[in-house]
């Protein structure tokens, strides 16, 4: 029997992993802005965006004088949120060669893994305990669907020429790692790893404030005007500077330099208890992160003491730019999906207890990769569509903007997260409306396919319409 909605405990936004972190990290919280500041350059955001651009800038600029403002704690939003699993492009070659040819899905994933690199030499660092887990991923189907998308992932890395950035695993290979009568086969992506991603946001803070960062914590950014100088005004102060570096993640939906190309979903995690008996009962001893193959994936890694996260990327859909909508992360369904999803892929475990579940927006990229992109005047940088890929675009993301604030031309700015047209969504409220009809169209497929069923018409054809209409966002 799986756990129900009315087992799991209601969602929120704070995540198990943030309040472990708190509870590690026993810093103060920075002051809040108040008053009038000069600066070089704001940087509008505390996750991993904001803090790897101005850790990056003071690499490479020292005196470069940097103010970060946050309208929470440093971490606390979709950074200290996620799956905390590291991995680059190599899984989505495939995908990436169809929309940009062969030549940038490859240029795509080698920058996937110098990001990888440099996230590991921070990570490993004498003095800090991030949970550094390398052991790769894998990939696992649980339909005739999901066989056929892991072949194709199998094929793509040969067909390029890195059939050693995708393995395939049989089922007898497969139950090696983990035990799961619902996984069929798999592949094993060598390039992977697992973290605590509200510890590493913390240290990230900390290693701003060592190098001359100035953060301000509970400041949340009301108005901007970009000017000679430009101006970011918060509730009680405001901030004037030479440029601004916008790294708020969803909060870019309203923006003019990213709301076409952005929508807004949600994704949903939980946190199991401790299960001791891990190896007994599925065998599972290895650190590797796991996703299925579905569209809306559930992605799963250990955590410290057995723990197992579960999230599903299956959640409610925002309208237009309201990225603070509370069905973003108050929806139970979608932890309940997370929840029911523990116990059905790994039905050896039985039904172990629910400790915490959180849901928070994602700002999904009309192509489905994150870019960085700046105004006309070059002063104000924007970075999003990370698309739920979570750590290790962020770095990505750090180079190619501290890069643009620099105005270098270098192997980041002159990438495909720079140098491309970004595709739009369709405007409103046909983004919306049909992005909710495929949503459930494509959710009611893919429990069908799990269930060795064939999908209803009607399910089949809303999950068709993304591909019959070009809309890369949705393809099944």
């Amino acid at each position: 029997m799986s756990p129900t909605p009315s087992d799991t405990p209601k969602p929120d936004r704070i995540s198990w992993w943030f309040q472990e972190a708190l509870r590690h990290d026993g810093s103060a919280p920075s002051p809040a802005l108040e008053g009038v500041q000069r600066t070089d350059v704001t940087i509008v955001g505390g996750g991993f965006t904001g803090l790897w651009t101005a850790l990056l800038l003071k690499e490479r600029k020292p005196d470069l004088d940097i103010v970060l403002v946050e309208a929470g704690l440093c971490g606390s939003g979709a950074s200290g949120m996620n799956g905390g699993k590291v991995h680059g492009y190599w899984g989505s070659l495939g995908t990436l060669a169809a929309n940009f040819g062969a030549d940038a899905a490859l240029e795509a994933a080698k920058l996937g893994t110098l990001a990888q690199d440099a996230i590991r030499v921070y990570a490993t660092a004498h003095g800090r305990d991030i949970w550094w887990r390398e052991a790769g991923n894998i990939r696992v189907s649980t339909s005739d669907a999901q066989d056929i998308k892991l072949q194709g992932v199998v094929a793509a890395a040969r067909r390029l020429g890195v059939p050693e950035t995708a393995v395939a695993l049989d089922k007898k290979m497969l139950d090696e790692r983990i035990r799961s009568r619902v996984f069929r086969q798999g592949i094993y992506l060598p390039e992977g790893a697992n973290l605590q991603p509200a510890r590493l946001a913390r240290a990230l803070r900390q290693s701003c404030i060592e190098a001359g960062v100035r953060i301000f914590e509970n400041t949340t950014m009301t108005g901007m005007e970009d000017g000679g100088p430009c101006i970011v005004r918060t509730a009680r102060g405001e901030i004037h500077c030479d440029q601004v570096v916008l790294a708020t993640n969803t909060g870019l939906a309203g923006h003019a330099l990213a709301s076409g190309h952005i929508a807004v979903f949600s994704s949903y995690a939980v946190m199991s208890e401790e299960i001791p008996d891990l190896h007994d009962k599925i065998g599972w001893d290895g650190d590797e992160g796991l996703a299925d193959l579905r569209m809306f994936v559930h992605y799963f890694r250990k955590a410290e003491g057995n723990r197992i996260l579960m999230g599903s990327g299956s959640g409610p859909i925002a309208y237009g730019a309201r990225y603070l909508d509370p069905v973003l992360s108050e929806d139970m369904a979608s932890a309940g999906r997370a929840a029911a999803a523990l116990s059905r892929l790994m039905p050896g475990l039985g039904r172990p207890r629910i400790e915490k579940s959180w849901g928070g927006g994602i700002d999904i990229s009309a192509d489905r990769l994150p870019f960085f992109k700046s105004s006309a005047n070059r002063r104000v940088h924007v970075g999003c569509g990370y698309s739920g890929h979570g750590v290790n675009a962020t770095r990505i993301g750090g180079e190619c903007l501290s890069s643009l604030v620099l105005g270098e031309s270098n192997r980041w700015t002159n990438s495909l997260f720079c140098r491309r047209d970004v595709p739009r969504f369709p405007p409103e409220p046909f983004r919306t409306v049909g992005g909710r009809m495929v949503r459930a169209a494509i959710l009611s497929c893919e429990e069908a396919e799990d269930l060795g069923q064939e999908p209803g018409l009607a399910a089949r054809f809303g999950a068709w319409l993304p591909k019959a209409l070009n809309i890369k966002v949705g393809m099944r």
